[in-house]
């Protein structure tokens, strides 16, 4: 007889890993596939805002990643155009939903504390998936391989790119004309800069420098490149590192030696895309048995930092809906019981989808809105952000992590 999971995930990033962590602590068994030989760590860090920090809690590991990353004061934003350094926005305070808080995590490290959590074998790695086929009730995954599986609920995490997505109808995400460079300052003693995440912008460069911990700095750089930046930068560190310096503009040496220090090996350069937003108002986020979530599902520009925020709330979200659907007893009989599951599964998608679009469409379209204007160029743009946008930015920062995904408590 044909083996049948109840649950199939692809992609272990975090999407996929807090949902699988999620459906675990409810008693739900998933398999995890993974198409790399190993946890994926590309990015270095990212900013934790208080919404993530409910999530992580959530699921049970919240408490291990704060031990391990320092907690952020404030946001000091800095125009390169004026040159003089805003006062500190803090990061202190209430909000709807408690005391706000935010860190600059390590992905790696919270990847491998969402495996750590997972039973052994969760995770199927060296697992490229490169076709999806409905069959009856249920769902066949193919492999590059040639092998199959089925499964009564298939979950995509698989990024940006999604295959699942695609299955679903979403189509492939837009390009902003904008792209990050990315890199991570080892220090080996204190590196100085406190607990503030510091922020420059001007003439249509974007920089941001936060604190992980005392000997480790997460950096940004966003731009808008020409096809010749595009050309001269593409896989060559060295002049990543050369063109990030010369276009730096007028920031603290002890900021420009953050980029200095940093090895070779820890620059990356990617394009910026984001779904169009009233695509996930329309789309099909879940479809039958199946749906989208993380990046699969809301792609966005880094601008509000959010992104990955977001993916662990839908790993809540979703964990807690789908093990409603799964833990209640199906009463048919044989024949119509996997009619029966498979409305049930349905309906909790359903349920995921409805309350993650409207979260998804607001993330989606005020980030590409703030890098809009943080990057923008020209006086009339850059006098509107210097003197007015900087001032409310840490406050919109805030409210958009003012949310509450809930408890994984079914009902």
């Amino acid at each position: 007889m044909e083996a049948i999971e109840n649950v199939v995930i692809v992609g272990a990033g975090i999407a996929g890993l807090a949902t699988s962590l999620g459906l675990h602590r409810l008693g739900i068994r998933s398999l995890v596939l993974e198409s790399s030989a190993s946890l994926r760590v590309t990015g270095f860090a990212l900013a934790t805002w208080t919404n993530a920090w409910r999530a992580l809690d959530a699921v049970g590991i919240g408490d291990s990643l704060r031990q391990q990353h320092e907690q952020l004061d404030g946001l000091v934003p800095t125009s390169t155009v004026l040159g003089q350094p805003g006062g500190q926005l803090s990061f202190k305070g209430k909000g709807t939903h408690g005391d706000h808080e935010v860190r600059c995590v390590k992905r790696k490290l919270l990847l491998e504390a969402l495996e750590k959590e997972l039973p052994i074998g969760t995770i199927r790695y060296s697992s490229k998936v490169v076709s999806v086929e409905d069959s009856g009730c249920f769902k066949l995954v193919h492999f590059v391989d040639g092998t199959t599986i089925k499964t009564k609920v298939l979950i995509g995490c698989d990024g940006v790119n999604s295959l699942v997505g695609k299955f679903l109808g979403f189509k492939k995400p837009a390009y902003t004309g904008r792209s990050a460079m990315r890199g991570s300052a080892e220090f080996k003693a204190n590196h100085g800069l406190g607990s503030n995440f510091l922020l420059f912008f001007g003439n249509g460069f974007r920089s941001g420098f936060i604190p992980c911990d005392d000997t480790t700095i997460y950096w940004f750089f966003t731009w808008t490149p020409s096809d010749q930046d595009n050309k001269e930068l593409k896989d060559n560190p060295a002049k990543m590192k050369q063109f990030v310096l010369s276009n730096l503009g007028n920031v603290p040496d002890q900021v420009r030696s953050f980029v200095e220090i940093t090895e070779l090996d820890c620059f990356i350069s990617s394009p910026l895309r984001y779904r169009h937003p009233w695509e996930v108002l329309w789309g099909n986020i879940s479809k039958g048995n199946a749906c989208v979530a993380g990046d699969a599902l809301h792609p966005m520009t880094p601008d509000i930092g959010q992104g990955a925020c977001a993916a662990l709330e839908d790993g809540v979200v979703l964990a807690r809906c789908l093990a409603e659907a799964l833990n209640k007893k199906v009463s048919a009989e044989t024949k119509d019981r996997e009619k029966e599951e498979y409305r049930r599964i349905e309906m909790g998608l359903k349920k995921y989808a409805k309350e993650r679009r409207w979260r998804s469409f607001e993330l989606i379209s005020t980030s590409y809105v703030v890098g809009a204007v943080q990057q923008s160029q020209g006086k009339i743009m850059n006098f509107l952000r210097d003197a007015i946008m900087v001032k409310f930015l840490a406050k919109l920062l805030l409210r958009k992590a003012d949310f509450d995904c809930g408890e994984l408590h079914i009902s």
